[in-house]
């Protein structure tokens, strides 16, 4: 099905303006045009039918659900409802207020705030269509994992004592989580629902393609795959941290970074690396960092950021000693 794109890319670059197919700026034209027409087909197919599914979606009881289950079985919960959800690091803050309202464990919270942003449905779309099933299947888990064990390290470190006053707090995101709220509708409702989450969650996100894909192809068609391999690749102890710390203030979501993975992964970055560098910059982000500074203390917000990339540089480290 995407070798349309692939061929839409070739009339453009090779046909159209006829751009001799050894020349860098063919790389990188062709690389950008192909994965620009696919992603954007993508999300417009799957936020629609992702729409549909959300316009029932009710938090209130998802909190009750949580509230009466087993702590372990929790921090599972937790992460796989931040699977499902399709927020980026700063959207899922509100979610996660109205969690700690409910006066849900801060581990279970936590393991959702961690996850929510690095999976998606959109990503994993993408990620299936431009990296491959088994990429997506290890980024998934990995995902879900470390939701998982940052919420175990947060409930025992009992980080609620360094939780702020959220009574006045929870006034600001009460807006955007009554959006998610939603009661029982009729087809129509739903269909209007998707329409207007097509409409707001393209329009936030296109852009992050646009530089997304743009870096990518960038590094795929002027950057040589020796400046990759000697500076960021498996042979350095300091590749993996590195990679984690260039993150963060890369920020973007989940959907942007995918090309970017994918052009660094064809440079020859192992996976490990890759995999660290693309959860890091969706997962540890200064605009979430300031957000989550109006409910946590400054010491959790440190154990946070430390928590995450420790997490992740040995998420990076592991994976490069698997071969694939």
């Amino acid at each position: 099905m995407f070798k349309i794109f692939t061929l839409l890319a070739d009339l453009i670059v090779f046909t159209w303006l006829k751009i001799p197919e050894s020349s860098r700026w063919a790389g990188s034209l062709h690389f950008f045009i192909e994965d620009v027409s696919k992603i954007f087909f993508l999300l417009v197919i799957m936020i629609y039918f992702i729409g549909l599914l959300r316009s029932s979606l009710n938090t209130e009881r998802i909190r009750v659900f949580l509230q009466g289950k087993n702590r372990f079985f929790g921090y599972f919960l937790g992460a796989g409802f931040g699977a499902i959800t399709p927020f980026c690091s700063c959207s899922s803050i509100p979610l996660f207020l109205g969690f700690t309202q409910a006066r849900i464990p801060i581990g279970i919270t936590m393991s959702f705030l961690i996850t929510s942003p690095i999976i998606n449905e959109v990503a994993l779309i993408l990620l299936g269509g431009l990296l491959g099933i088994k990429f997506m299947v290890i980024y998934v888990l990995v995902g879900i994992l470390a939701g998982v064990i940052g919420g175990i390290f947060i409930d025992a470190i009992k980080a609620e004592h360094y939780l702020m006053s959220l009574a006045e707090k929870m006034k600001e995101g009460s807006v955007e989580l009554q959006e998610f709220e939603k009661q029982k509708m009729t087809f129509r409702d739903r269909h209007q629902f998707a329409k207007n989450e097509l409409k707001t969650i393209f329009f936030r996100v296109w852009k992050w393609v646009f530089i997304g894909v743009g870096l990518g192809a960038l590094l795929h068609g002027f950057v040589p795959e020796e400046f990759i391999t000697n500076n960021l690749g498996s042979g350095q102890w300091w590749s993996v941290p590195g990679a984690v710390l260039l993150g963060i203030p890369l920020y973007s979501n989940a959907t942007g970074m995918i090309p970017i993975a994918e052009s660094l992964l064809i440079k020859g970055l192992p996976v490990g690396t890759t995999l660290a560098f693309m959860m890091s910059t969706v997962a540890a982000s200064f605009p979430e960092f300031v957000i989550l500074k109006q409910v946590m203390k400054p010491r959790l917000l440190l154990i946070f950021f430390v928590m995450l990339l420790v997490m992740f540089t040995c998420v990076g480290l592991i994976l490069n000693l698997i071969p694939f």
